[in-house]
C-alpha cells in the first residue's frame, strides 16, 4: 500500500483501525509507513459491523458518492490490485480521470 499511495496520490486510502489498541496501531504505522490519508479508530468494532467486516484484512472500493462498489477479503496481491481493483477504479474515475 505504501507504493500504491506514492504512485497514485489521487486515490485516497483510508484505514480502519479495527478492534485494536490505538497506540499499537499508530506505532505500527510509524515503523512500517503510513499510506493512509486518514486512519479511523474502531475500538469496539461498531463501524466494522456497519461495513460487514468479519475478518481482516478487508479492502473496500468506495465511490465518490460513498457507495461500496467492491469488497475484497484477504491479502491485497498484485493480481487483485491489477486485475480487479485498478480496472474498477479507472471505470469509476471515468474518461477524465476523476472519480464519478
Amino acid at each position: 500500500l505504501i507504493d500504491f499511495a506514492r504512485t497514485h496520490p489521487d486515490i485516497p486510502l483510508i484505514g480502519l483501525d479495527y478492534k485494536d489498541q490505538r497506540p499499537d496501531a499508530l506505532a505500527w504505522l510509524k515503523e512500517h509507513g503510513n499510506p493512509y490519508v486518514l486512519s479511523a479508530f474502531d475500538a469496539d468494532g461498531r463501524v466494522g459491523i456497519d461495513y460487514g467486516v468479519y475478518g481482516v484484512p478487508e479492502t473496500y472500493v468506495i465511490d465518490a458518492s460513498g457507495n461500496i462498489r467492491y469488497r475484497h477479503v484477504g491479502e491485497l496481491t498484485p493480481q487483485v490490485m491489477d486485475g480487479t481493483i485498478m480496472p474498477l477504479i479507472r471505470r469509476l474515475q471515468g474518461p477524465e480521470g476523476r472519480a464519478s
